[in-house]
């Protein structure tokens, strides 16, 4: 049966709404929005009857607005209830609630330790992370289309990857026309800092404009040549809609009443993959209280709850004593190398509140998209493929070498493409590469600089003769967007 014109544009609406969440139109619209709020014309009692709505009508299952490939729902389903079955059976080992009131002294406690939480050492020998990278890895190679038959596909190099999924992603010829500002013959702040710069360049330096204004979209296309360091901070909360206004600095410090107020079994997870990575790292150890804090307060924020219903992922509900006690907890479980996210955030913002709401409109907008199954072109499994791809068409010949000595190199790429880069570059490096996510509102070039790296290391990587000489993260100490933007040119 045809859908009737009312529930095709109920559907058609549906999605408009879905696009728009978390882009930066969107961010601007509820932006003029809350300030309409505050003129006195605008009465809240009349709101409805001022705006004509059409009549409702059936709209879209929301399923399929938060992923329209059935495949794709059904492999994050059950990759959700394999990771909650892994954390409950933690939960009944160790016999550590998911969820526990705190006693009052243990409040007293940690209220007065809030700031140097890094002094604590808590013994974590027992828990371990509910998983890595490479146990994630492994359902994304497992992942098929039962609708799509492979041996319709005419080029044997389909099978050279380890993604074995019919998705569209962009070759060469159109992320070159996408990324134009990518070009070496642009300005790239953070290369051409002391060489021969695009006059257009520096004016821009001297008085940025848009920071005044607050205007989102042009510092999201300044954002795609490189922030200055100085300046990186405003363009980024600008580009996020992230204004650190009092609302949110309550927001942040109810957050933190909850972390007092309840005891996680998350908490010991964050806990953990902070002292196994951030903290161990040269660049990050000193923000470990920060991480702590942001971490914390993040896995009880609820209000990320609205989030999903844009995308394929569905937390997981927090029980006490079978109660429900008013969802305490977000239900996005840490993995291994899940602080990494937070930790470069803190080079640019040193107050809490303000470092909490960037955070967590970047793990809305972009990061979850690298821990989650879905057909986004920003999606792992898009930038997994798009990634194999590339390697395909512009290096057959590493591409094959590598496959037969065993060492496929999406297994080598992964772990620098689920982390966003972070902890494989130098921090400057990498807040370069992330101006550029911001800029373009993608997650691709993640996977242009994955392929870039083998392109750069190609010579070498043709002489090894197994995976575990096959190591190439030692060599990204390159500049990333020479590495992108060589790579647009050949």
């Amino acid at each position: 049966a045809e859908m009737d014109d009312g529930t095709e544009l109920s559907l058609t609406i549906a999605q408009i709404v879905q696009r728009l969440k978390g882009s930066h139109l969107h961010s601007q619209i509820e932006r003029q929005a809350k300030e309409c709020l505050h003129q006195p014309e605008i009465k809240l009692e009349s709101l409805k009857e001022d705006v004509q709505l059409p009549p409702s009508h059936p709209s879209a299952p929301p399923e399929h607005l938060k992923e329209p490939l059935a495949y794709m729902r059904k492999a994050q389903a059950s990759w959700e209830k394999r990771v909650l079955k892994s954390l409950n059976s933690m939960s009944t080992e160790l016999e550590v609630p998911l969820a526990r009131m705190r006693p009052a002294v243990e409040q007293k406690e940690l209220t007065n330790k809030w700031n140097e939480m890094g002094t604590d050492e808590p013994d974590l020998s027992r828990f371990r992370p509910v998983y890595a990278p490479k146990d994630f890895l492994e359902v994304l190679i497992g992942l098929r289309n039962p609708n799509h038959d492979s041996s319709e596909d005419v080029s044997i190099k389909s099978h050279w990857g380890l993604i074995q999924v019919p998705l569209n992603v962009r070759d060469i010829p159109q992320l070159r026309r996408a990324y134009s500002e990518l070009n070496l013959t642009s300005g790239q702040l953070g290369i051409d800092d002391h060489a021969h710069i695009h006059p257009g360049i520096y004016q821009k330096f001297t008085y940025i404009s848009f920071v005044v204004e607050q205007d989102s979209a042009a510092a999201q296309q300044y954002s795609r040549q490189g922030c200055p360091t100085g300046l990186r901070a405003d363009l980024w909360a600008l580009i996020l809609n992230s204004t650190n206004q009092p609302q949110d600095v309550m927001h942040y410090e109810q957050l933190m009443a909850g972390v007092i107020q309840h005891d996680l079994l998350v908490d010991n997870l964050i806990y953990k993959d902070v002292k196994l990575t951030a903290s161990n790292d040269d660049y990050y150890f000193v923000f470990e209280d920060f991480l702590y804090q942001v971490l914390l307060c993040f896995s009880r924020d609820t209000a990320v709850l609205e989030h999903f219903k844009y995308n394929s992922a569905t937390p997981p509900r927090s029980y006490i004593q079978g109660e429900t006690i008013n969802l305490l907890w977000t239900g996005v479980i840490p993995f291994h190398g899940f602080s990494m996210y937070v930790a470069p955030l803190c080079f640019l913002y040193n107050e809490p509140s303000k470092l909490y709401s960037v955070f967590r409109e970047m793990y809305i907008r972009y990061f979850f998209r690298l821990h989650s199954i879905s057909s986004s072109p920003s999606g792992i499994v898009s930038l997994c493929l798009q990634f194999e791809r590339l390697l395909q068409t512009h290096l057959p010949q590493l591409f094959y070498h590598l496959r037969q000595i065993g060492a496929q190199p999406l297994r080598i790429a992964f772990k620098w493409m689920v982390r966003g880069f972070s902890g494989y570059l130098s921090t400057d490096q990498l807040l370069l590469l992330w101006d550029r996510i911001l800029g373009y509102d993608s997650l691709e070039v993640v996977a242009v600089l994955a392929a870039a790296v083998f392109a750069f290391r190609a010579e070498n990587l043709m002489e090894v003769t197994s995976l575990a000489s096959a190591e190439v993260g030692s060599c990204i100490i390159i500049m990333p967007i020479v590495l992108c933007g060589s790579f647009f040119k050949s």
